[in-house]
């Protein structure tokens, strides 16, 4: 059987079809376009279903990031164990809707320098509350 050699010509159309076949697979799209800003409102304690508080007790000391439904409204918690002091705060930074899920973006804040902090180990946590959405949540 004879071997043929493929052209210099035909070697440039190949080298192109891979470059272009492997540049497609690197132009996969990661960030899926904000559709709205979402309504949502902070919770005490008091107002956090008592199964969905449990749950979170279960968890405090390592960290979480929850979700719960009643159907009727959907919950958000991010926990961020366990804490040597007191004085921490939590800012949600974004919740969004894209077309496939919730994005949900907080950050811990620490004590302020020269803040007189209880000495006391803490978990800090931040539930939010929005009217139920059948969508996954995404822990940015």
């Amino acid at each position: 059987m004879e071997k043929r050699k493929l052209g210099p010509a035909m070697s440039l159309v190949l080298c192109i079809a891979l470059v272009c076949l492997f540049w497609g697979c690197g132009m996969v799209e990661t960030d899926t376009p904000k559709i709205k800003d979402l309504e949502y409102e902070i919770l005490e304690e008091k107002d956090i279903p008592q199964e969905f508080l449990a749950a979170m007790e279960e968890k405090k000391e390592a960290g979480f990031k929850l979700t719960y439904t009643d159907k009727e409204y959907l919950y958000i918690a991010m926990g961020y164990g366990v804490q040597e002091t007191g004085g921490y705060s939590i800012s949600v930074n974004e919740c969004y809707l894209t077309k496939n899920a919730i994005y949900f973006d907080t950050t811990l804040i620490g004590p302020m320098k020269g803040e007189k902090i209880n000495q006391v180990k803490s978990y800090p946590y931040i539930v939010v509350r929005m009217g139920y959405l059948e969508k996954n949540v995404v822990f940015e």
